[in-house]
């Protein structure tokens, strides 16, 4: 008896069940991750569909596109089913949503709480694997007039010249700041290095009538702002 040959191609897939009709019929909202990243690759393997082999790469970064966006080339090619072909657009896929990201940012023109310092900062530094600290220099209506990072170390810290910050800040002829710096570790919670510089850097801005406005701290996943803690 000849065995059944099933096809795992997305064209022999039922039209409710194909993304690329999906999208086209219902638009690109209601189509799950796996959906669309199986569009990028077209096809699965000999034992998955498109969009089986998409969950199982999704499952390997726990359904984080931020950490699929890490995934080298190379990486990607580790699973059955993805060549150098799929590989490539899947980081192009990712790479054009995170520069998408910043420039949506970019539009941010006015700081009216740390949500919109996080979504102006993220695209800089919420992804990377070494600490950076950033500084946000505003205007008296609270609009952004620089970003500059003041320094990159490993991920043990940073070292930050208080001089140079203020600095920067008389040239500019801001009166506010925000200041930023991220942890790699993932570990949202000031360190007692992290509340010193704060008090240090506010102390010296007081002096030249610019104000601290806040500091976040930056995770992969999500942020903690001194001013909603109170700790500032």
């Amino acid at each position: 008896m000849q065995e059944k040959i099933v096809s795992f191609s997305i064209k022999n897939w039922a039209d409710d069940d194909k993304p690329r009709e999906k999208l086209m019929q219902k638009g690109r909202s209601v189509l799950s991750d796996a959906e669309l990243i199986a569009i990028l690759i077209g096809s699965g393997n000999r034992s998955e569909s498109a969009v089986e082999l998409s969950k199982r790469i999704l499952a390997s970064v726990n359904h984080n596109l931020n950490e699929l966006g890490k995934l080298s080339v190379n990486q990607l090619k580790q699973f059955n089913g993805i060549g150098e072909a799929k590989a490539v657009s899947i980081a192009a896929a990712l790479e054009v949503g995170r520069r998408r990201r910043g420039e949506d940012a970019e539009i941010i023109c006015k700081i009216t709480s740390s949500r919109d310092a996080f979504e102006l900062l993220y695209p800089l530094m919420g992804e990377l694997e070494h600490e950076e600290f950033w500084i946000v220099y505003l205007n008296n209506s609270n609009k952004v007039i620089h970003k500059s990072q003041l320094s990159k170390g490993g991920i043990t810290g940073t070292l930050v010249d208080v001089r140079l910050v203020l600095k920067q800040a008389l040239e500019l002829g801001a009166v506010g700041l925000i200041l930023a710096h991220n942890h790699p570790s993932g570990t949202i919670k000031p360190s007692a290095a992290d509340k010193h510089v704060t008090l240090k850097l506010k102390k010296a801005a007081e002096a030249l009538d610019i104000k601290v406005l806040d500091h976040l701290i930056l995770t992969q996943h999500s942020y903690l702002s001194f001013a909603d803690k109170g700790i500032l």
